[in-house]
């Protein structure tokens, strides 16, 4: 599609490398070529572009052939425009103005055009061939018949087309068709299968036979080397039990002349350390003799000092009792005998127990005021 530009009322195209574009005016052609870009007015201006690249175009379709069996024929047509003036004559190529598009469908005519051409050449060709003969050589014959048939086909020349090739993919009968026709082959396949099965397993059956008769000679000769292994092994047995005996018997000697080492050792031993242990003895008797001396003579001098000292103590607090005593009488023979009286009852009440309460009886007051009496009077 070419591209469309609009300036101040004018239009400006600019086209592809692979379209054809031809430019009318008032019934004259002003531009005609491919990729070709121009100013022009849209409503003095009849534009056309015609693509000249080469197109694929794929087909499907269904035929009869000779034995009424359906196929279904799949082909690939490859054309081009070789005369794009006589192809914009013939179709509508024209496109609008203002952007370009197609105003029409000349593609989908061109591929109606060739699709029914094609088909109607297959089915030409199928129509008189078998559906063995077809599934085996007719992508061939409907190849070239379809490629003749365009070729000389009147119409496309007068169009300005060129058929470039054709190729048909495939031919293929219905689902049932094909299953049906795949079955002796596979029928055939399965019994080469079946045989190949059978052979193998013979093969098999005879490897197995020729395994078991090794292995029966396998196990002969295992039970004869075993026979051979259990006769050497009680030879080992009988050498390895004289040589243990043999060894034993060093042994013993040896742990025997080894114990006597130690009795020996240990009886030395003994008497070394019995004597060390009465050495040791004396000397702790001795040390313990001479510190109960010191000891002895220890507390007696400290008896001793402890007498002197206790005399020495009890004389001092003779005297200061004497001279206290002395001093006391001193003091009382002076003072008088209410005084003395008072003295005696103070120490009397500091020696007395702890009194709660005291009870005193009227005849108990009546002596004591009487006796404060007399002496008041005195």
């Amino acid at each position: 599609m070419a591209d469309i530009t609009r300036r101040l009322g004018w239009r400006h195209l600019r086209g592809a490398p692979t379209a054809h574009i031809r430019h009318h005016r008032a019934g004259k052609l002003l531009h005609d070529g491919p990729g070709l870009s121009f100013w022009f007015r849209a409503l003095t201006a009849a534009l056309s572009e015609v693509p000249v690249d080469d197109r694929e175009l794929a087909m499907t379709f269904h035929a009869r052939t000779s034995d009424f069996q359906d196929v279904a024929v799949q082909a690939t047509v490859t054309y081009r425009i070789s005369d794009p003036g006589l192809a914009a004559a013939r179709l509508d190529f024209s496109v609008d103005p203002d952007s370009g598009v197609w105003r029409g469908a000349p593609l989908e005519q061109l591929g109606t055009l060739l699709t029914e051409t094609a088909q109607q050449h297959a089915l030409d060709v199928l129509a008189r061939t078998s559906l063995s003969s077809a599934l085996v050589d007719g992508v061939a014959a409907v190849r070239e018949r379809v490629a003749a048939g365009l070729g000389a086909e009147p119409r496309l020349p007068a169009t300005g087309i060129e058929v470039v090739a054709v190729r048909v993919v495939a031919l293929r009968p219905e689902p049932e068709v094909e299953r049906a026709l795949r079955t002796p082959a596979r029928e055939q396949i399965q019994q080469e299968a079946d045989r190949a099965t059978y052979e193998r397993r013979a093969v098999a059956v005879e490897r197995e036979r020729a395994i078991a008769e090794n292995e029966l000679a396998s196990q002969i000769e295992l039970a004869r080397r075993e026979e051979q292994l259990v006769e050497q092994r009680g030879t080992n047995a009988r050498r390895e039990a004289e040589e243990h005996a043999a060894a034993d018997a060093v042994r013993a000697e040896a742990e025997a002349a080894r114990t006597v080492k130690l009795a020996e050792a240990e009886a030395t031993r003994s008497v070394q350390l019995a004597d060390a242990k009465a050495r040791r003895t004396e000397r702790l008797a001795e040390a313990e003799a001479a510190r109960t001396v010191r000891m002895a003579d220890a507390e007696a001098a400290r008896s001793v000092r402890l007498a002197r000292a206790e005399a020495e103590g009890a004389r001092e607090v003779g005297d200061a009792r004497a001279q206290a005593q002395a001093a006391w009488l001193r003091v009382h023979a002076e003072v008088d005998v209410a005084t003395l009286h008072a003295l005696a009852g103070t120490r009397l009440a500091e020696n007395l127990p702890n009194i709660d309460s005291v009870t005193i009886s009227p005849d108990v007051l009546t002596g004591l005021l009487a006796k404060l009496g007399v002496q008041e009077r005195a």
